[in-house]
């Protein structure tokens, strides 16, 4: 059992030195290239971009399903995004409460006949319906494919525009959301396939309206953890990863992609755990199968605001999702492991993922169970006096005895003259004798097992 530890507390700190480097690395990386990109804001003029006829066009995927009771909000606020050239496409995902009925009556629906292509697979679609209130508002209305992904192929296959945006219907997005995240894109049009952007925690703050009115942080513990887990996730995980064109995942509540490229690797899979993490990893297959030159970017801004788990059952669900999504993306794509023809992909993002990300939980409870068997193995605690221990061993009991008769009429001052040690108990019940003090009588630290052979000095416990 002594051994076992040994080699797990070995294991551990090797481990989370490892993991630490990591973070430490990525922290670095992330703070270089937030300060960049705050210089670059100041030469952006997001009032030109939102009046420029040069912006390329969006489609904005929102799937519903069940939402009768904010679907009016969220569509509108939707509608209301500043971009020059904005298409809104609600998909009604088989709801059966009054979503499609709340939306024909706000934005006055009527039955369109227009060519659907089914380019991606999905579930049949029942109807197609136009906004007489606003012309750029589409709504799909089609049978429950039972996931989110089913629902934004349907989408994918009415969008018009070069570039589709997938958002939650739940999601508050900043009124410049589109205007900020479309930059990188206008920056270098034809590298930029991807962009992703900062999804921050609603719990808390103050909407009116639909809108955000204020930001607080929320009150319950478990939302405040998140806050914190959701900055570092993004601010430093995936500012750093995107930066080095190694960005495997970019938000479902928030991102935007190249329609053409979604359509060519066969849109969303709609059997996926996490949808969002399988499209980008086979993009990022698609293309370096191609050798082509490209870029999946992040944006450090905060543009978009989603609500997080508020009990410990909701969000034991969300995390055992996320990790079994996790597994589902990474096991079809061990291939990509350590092959130059995936690049960084394959030799850094992806081993990071499987060793720091998927394993991460297995080697916490191994922590944690050490720290719960480590009190368990009987020890006992030896006095040093003088630097040196002298031979004790099971078959001399007259040395246990003495040392008690010292222990008893001297006090611990006395008897605790220079170091301690803690040893693995080699005979009988000794955790009760107390502290042992043992005289000096030999110039070297000589110990036996109860069998009579050495035991390992390395055996020996930390010194205080």
């Amino acid at each position: 059992m002594i051994r076992l530890l040994e080699i797990s507390n070995h294991t551990l700190f090797w481990y989370y030195l490892a993991s630490n480097l990591a973070y430490l690395t990525m922290l670095i990386v992330a703070l270089k290239t937030s300060a960049a990109h705050q210089r670059s804001l100041k030469s952006h003029r997001l009032g030109w971009f939102k009046e420029s006829p040069l912006a390329p066009p969006i489609t904005i995927i929102a799937p519903a399903h069940n939402e009768e009771k904010s679907i009016r909000v969220a569509v509108r606020n939707l509608l209301e995004l500043d971009y020059p050239q904005l298409e809104v496409i609600v998909v009604n995902d088989g709801s059966e409460d009054r979503t499609l009925e709340e939306m024909r009556e706000e934005f006055r629906l009527r039955p369109v006949r227009a060519v659907y292509i089914p380019e991606v697979e999905s579930a049949p679609v029942r109807g197609l319906f136009r906004s007489e209130v606003n012309a750029s508002l589409l709504v799909i209305d089609k049978e429950s494919g039972g996931s989110k992904a089913d629902a934004v192929n349907a989408g994918l296959n009415a969008a018009t525009s070069p570039y589709v945006c997938i958002v939650d219907a739940d999601s508050v997005l900043e009124r410049d959301a589109l205007l900020r995240i479309m930059l990188p894109i206008m920056a270098d049009p034809k590298r930029v396939i991807a962009v992703g952007g900062i999804i921050r925690v609603l719990n808390g703050s103050e909407i009116e309206g639909g809108q955000l009115r204020r930001v607080r942080l929320p009150r319950k513990s478990i939302e405040a953890i998140q806050v914190i887990e959701y900055l570092r996730a993004f601010l430093i995980g995936r500012e750093a990863w995107g930066q080095g064109n190694m960005l495997t995942i970019i938000s479902g509540a928030f991102g935007v992609f190249r329609t053409d490229l979604v359509r060519a690797v066969g849109g969303y899979r709609s059997r996926s755990i996490g949808e969002d993490f399988d499209l980008v990893a086979r993009l990022h297959r698609h293309l370096l199968e191609k050798g082509a030159d490209y870029r999946i970017h992040f944006v450090p801004d905060p543009m978009c605001w989603t609500e997080v788990p508020s009990d410990l059952k909701s969000l034991g669900r969300q995390r055992a999702r996320w990790q079994k999504g996790l597994l589902d993306v990474l096991w079809p794509n061990r291939d990509m492991l350590f092959r130059p023809r995936y690049g960084r992909i394959g030799c850094f993002a992806l081993p990071y993922l499987w060793l720091f990300e998927l394993f991460a939980p297995i080697v916490e409870i191994g922590g944690i169970a050490t720290i719960v068997l480590a009190p368990a193995i009987p020890r006992i605690r030896v006095c040093v006096c003088d630097g040196d221990l002298h031979r004790f061993c099971p078959a001399r009991r007259n040395y246990l005895q003495a040392v008690q008769r010292l222990a008893g009429r001297n006090s611990a001052c006395q008897l605790l003259l220079l170091r301690t040690f803690s040893l693995p108990a080699i005979t009988h019940d000794l955790e009760a004798a107390g502290p042992l003090a043992v005289p000096s009588r030999r110039p070297r630290l000589e110990t036996l097992k109860a069998r009579g052979d050495r035991i390992d000095p390395s055996l020996i416990g930390t010194r205080r």
